[in-house]
């Protein structure tokens, strides 16, 4: 891999050199290498995220909510964002192959071997991309087919959830970031894709309210009402009869009148062209919930803050004694 000194960054990237120094000093968002001259040199990698940030600023991403969402979420991010040649995939694909092949018949300790090893050696959130959610598509498809065991879909869906949630509880919940409730809609009871778009919001700096499956519309309207989401965010992964879905559209319609809503998987996708007439978002990929959660947290207000604007004097009284409890008089 090729590495850059500053001012080759500053031509490649449309940056400047002092830009760059405190995208990396100040918010942490590149780290170069030191040559032994003490020179910074940046990878191949670090000048693509560079052009990254570069571009999400210009769709409107503050650096504050880039800063927040960390260098490594954002170098996931930008893979998945990157399209993948046919020869970069094909081991992940090899991956998923041999996974599968440890499912029929079932060898437990082959398959939490290869799928520990795997997700260990790449970040959490591209492993969640390229590894979990395409097992889980595989495992599901099987069952549906008639050709793998239910039990054994059982158990691929609880080793996956049991990743999402240990890496989810080692996660701080920032509770100034914007109040996003995710759950899966009454009648809907297939939740791993909800539990990857929890983990996804909570690593973005988002105050997250998780609430898992088949939750009846009526407690999901009076959990809105207590919390006050700055967005909803629904799983839908059931492709329904029209009658069914008609009646679902009609309640997320009535929800939608009073918050933010969001939805997203294959059975959001089977009604797209109805929500286009409605006030309900579409997100149907990964790159899309990225960008609206970008959008979310680069116009979002913490509420203590938003207290403390509507008095700016105390503002001003309460900046003026932190100065003069650092020693500024």
């Amino acid at each position: 891999m090729n590495t850059h000194r500053i001012h080759r960054v500053a031509k490649l990237t449309g940056l400047s050199k002092d830009v760059i120094r405190v995208w990396e000093r100040r918010f942490g968002l590149v780290k170069p290498s030191r040559s032994s001259n003490r020179y910074r040199e940046y990878s191949d990698e670090e000048v693509a995220l560079l052009r990254f940030v570069k571009a999400l600023m210009e769709q409107g991403a503050t650096i504050g909510s880039l800063a927040v969402e960390g260098h490594d979420s954002l170098v996931a991010r930008m893979r998945l964002a990157t399209p993948v040649s046919a020869e970069d995939q094909k081991p992940h694909e090899r991956l998923l192959d041999d996974l599968m092949g440890s499912l029929d018949p079932l060898d437990k300790a082959g398959f939490e071997r290869r799928l520990n090893g795997a997700v260990a050696v790449i970040p959490f959130e591209e492993a969640v991309q390229r590894i979990l959610l395409p097992l889980q598509r595989r495992v599901g498809e099987l069952w549906h087919q008639g050709r793998l065991n239910i039990g054994v879909e059982h158990y691929v869906t609880k080793i996956i959830q049991q990743k999402l949630f240990s890496v989810m509880n080692q996660l701080s919940v920032n509770e100034f970031g914007p109040r996003i409730l995710i759950a899966c809609p009454e009648g809907e009871t297939h939740e791993i894709g909800a539990q990857a778009v929890a983990y996804i919001a909570a690593i973005k700096g988002c105050h997250v309210y998780y609430l898992g499956p088949n939750l009846p519309n009526s407690d999901l309207l009076t959990f809105c009402e207590t919390i006050k989401p700055d967005l909803v965010l629904l799983s839908l992964t059931e492709v329904r009869p029209e009658a069914a879905a008609l009646q679902q559209l009609k309640e997320l319609e009535l929800l939608a009148t009073r918050w933010s809503v969001a939805v997203g998987g294959q059975g959001a996708r089977a009604i797209g062209d109805r929500l286009r007439d409605t006030k309900i978002e579409l997100l149907d990929d990964l790159t899309a919930l990225h960008s609206r959660l970008t959008i979310l947290l680069s116009t979002h207000t913490p509420f203590a803050l938003s207290k403390e604007l509507a008095h700016p004097h105390d503002v001003c009284r309460s900046s003026a004694k932190g100065l003069e409890g650092a020693g500024v008089k």
